[in-house]
């Protein structure tokens, strides 16, 4: 009852994860590979730290 308030911080971090795919994508699509890979690096920290988060 107390944690009906609580934000969850990996779907804050989900969220971010997908949108940064999203923006990986299309700059893939225009044809900039550079900031693909960029992006792409992004997306895989915020992977890693919500695979970090403790499972509750």
């Amino acid at each position: 009852m107390f944690g009906l308030f609580k934000k969850d911080p990996a779907k804050q971090l989900r969220e971010q994860y997908a949108k940064l795919l999203e923006e990986a994508r299309d700059l893939q699509r225009k044809g900039d590979i550079k900031g693909y890979a960029e992006k792409s690096a992004q997306a895989e920290e915020v992977l890693q730290k919500l695979e970090a988060l403790p499972k509750s």
